[in-house]
């Protein structure tokens, strides 16, 4: 039986399966490869761009300002979802994904020549805030592009470990991003790295970028795009999310909201909340935080697997939420605890988050139509698991000194899984479906 026939149902979707190739999914990975890179950069040297950019006596203040610029990229995440959702809709999937690279290698490659406030004063800070708009608008469709575009072109059984290959793509920059930090970190004095070891995987990263955009550039599109543009109504992709499809791009805004904290506390924000408030050694946290990236890997893929072969989608994100909800606190003050504490808690963060990493993208797909998919998916999943998800290590630092309680970003992640669970519980489960 042909792997895209599911027991029991005859219809097949497009052809497919003669178009899931290495290619496709490389392609699709790829630039999730550089987004993350670039994002996990910018979170694992937060304390040094706030010594340049946001200098102050209190270091509560200058921490809280550089991530809050980290925020101010995901606010334009929404709006880039809308403009690159539009293009896909309308043009095509492939053509996000090339755009997107483009925006974002260039934007990544002027952050690390930027001037800093010893130089340009409050202008340096100003224009921190302008190459993070210019990378939050790109990435507002980077990431839902590639998705879509690979989980159109799986068959049927497949979409959950084709879709997985995006978060793969997404940890395998994140993994890049943390080793060269950490090596940076580790062999650099301490005057060195401010001065300008900071700098060098900024600049490294305009090169990842155009090495991105020529493999990209020859990419072909989806069969369903191109069923869709001979079908199309002339209806605004947005209109149609909002209207015809609001329920579920209200629900997949709730799943990503809760999903964003829970992907940036524990491997974005975590090696500075060891640092800075259980006094870790800045590059033995940035090392325990690769390694918990490395271990979670497999685990994405084999995740989008078993949301193929075994448990439902729904089912299996809804587990792994339950339990983030019930040793998020716990974890949290491990973390802050010594550093064997730090490796447990980054271990078991790095196996639960692994799960959604795997099933999510996927789900997301097949909750929209082809004619507002990649417009609906962008929308929720950039108001979701942007905004709330890039203001995580922000509202984690000041939970920790408004409160003085170190365990408190642990409560806010508790929350933030039991807002994703309840999204889950009334959320459509389309994991052995057609694609709508």
């Amino acid at each position: 039986m042909p792997s895209d026939v599911i027991v029991g149902r005859e219809r097949r979707e497009p052809m497919s399966f003669l178009r899931h190739t290495p290619k496709t999914l490389i392609g699709g990975a790829i630039g999730n490869v550089m987004e993350w890179y670039d994002f996990a950069l910018y979170g694992f040297f937060a304390p040094v761009i706030a010594q340049l950019f946001f200098p102050a006596d209190n270091r509560f203040v200058s921490l809280i300002a550089t991530f809050g610029v980290f925020s101010v990229g995901f606010v334009m995440r929404p709006l880039g979802g809308v403009v690159f959702g539009f293009i896909g809709d309308r043009w095509g999937r492939a053509a996000v994904l090339r755009l997107s690279i483009v925006t974002m290698g260039l934007a990544t490659f002027l952050l690390g020549l930027l001037p800093s406030a010893e130089t340009l004063g409050p202008w340096a800070a100003v224009l921190l805030i302008l190459v993070r708009l210019i990378q939050g608008l790109s990435v507002g469709g980077e990431f839902s592009g590639s998705v879509t575009y690979m989980v159109e072109t799986a068959p049927r059984s497949r979409r959950g470990l084709a879709g997985s290959w995006a978060n793969f793509g997404s940890l395998v920059g994140t993994l890049l991003g943390s080793a060269l930090a950490a090596a940076i970190t580790s062999t650099l004095s301490a005057a060195e790295l401010v001065a300008w070891g900071w700098r060098v995987p900024f600049v490294a990263g305009g090169a990842v970028g155009i090495l991105a955009f020529l493999y990209v550039r020859r990419l072909s599109d989806t069969p369903h795009m191109a069923h869709h543009e001979r079908t199309h109504v002339d209806d605004s992709p947005l209109h149609e999310a909002l209207t015809r499809n609001r329920r579920e791009t209200l629900l997949a805004i709730l799943f990503a909201s809760g999903y964003g904290v829970f992907f940036y506390i524990p491997l974005v924000y975590l090696p500075t909340y060891a640092s800075q408030f259980g006094g870790l050694d800045d590059g033995l946290a940035l090392r325990i935080n690769a390694l918990g990236i490395l271990v979670a890997l497999p685990f994405i893929t084999l995740s989008g697997w078993l949301s193929d072969h075994w448990l439902r989608r729904r089912t299996l994100l809804m587990l792994a939420f339950a339990m983030t909800a019930v040793l998020g606190v716990g974890l949290m003050w491990l973390a802050a605890s010594n550093a064997m504490g730090l490796i447990v808690a980054q271990l078991v963060f790095a196996l639960l988050i692994a799960i959604p990493l795997g099933a999510a993208p996927a789900m997301f797909v097949e909750l929209f139509p082809a004619a507002d998919r990649l417009t609906g998916y962008s929308l929720a999943y950039n108001l979701g698991l942007g905004i709330a998800g890039g203001s995580a290590p922000m509202i984690a630092t000041w939970l920790v000194s408004a409160s003085g309680l170190v365990v408190s970003p642990g409560c806010y992640l508790s929350v933030a899984a039991l807002l994703s669970l309840a999204a889950l519980w009334a959320m459509p489960d389309r994991s052995r479906e057609p694609l709508p």
